[in-house]
């Protein structure tokens, strides 16, 4: 039987990651070695970075909800305890982004919000 060699499954692997590593600085961009190096340091950075998005958009959320109830005369976790307890179930998101664009709304929430604890 002949012997197969990995010719065409190598160039594709490289070819891949050539073209993964496309616009970076220098050698990473045309030496395979170096190019592999730099794509698998930017995919571990860029998993980081999908967690860390959600955890500061959360916090940002928490923030603007937190700077209108202050407004309304409460605070964050009383806000939130009072919301849970009034079996109003809107999350942070759509909280803050009521808090931002509709603030009469909000009040409303607020004031519901005073009325169950």
């Amino acid at each position: 039987m002949a012997r197969v060699k990995g010719a065409m499954m190598t160039r594709k692997r490289r070819k891949s990651v050539l073209k993964a590593a496309k616009g970076y600085w220098g050698a990473k961009s045309k030496h395979f070695k170096m190019a592999k190096q730099a794509v698998m340091k930017s995919g571990n950075y860029a998993f980081a970075g999908r967690k860390l998005k959600k955890r500061e958009f959360r916090s940002l959320w928490i923030a603007r909800i937190s700077a209108q109830a202050k407004v309304c005369g409460m605070n964050y976790s009383t806000m939130m305890h009072g919301l849970k307890k009034a079996g109003i179930n809107l999350n942070r998101k759509m909280l803050a982004e009521i808090a931002v664009s509709d603030k009469a709304a909000f009040a409303t929430l607020a004031e519901r919000a005073k009325a169950a604890l």
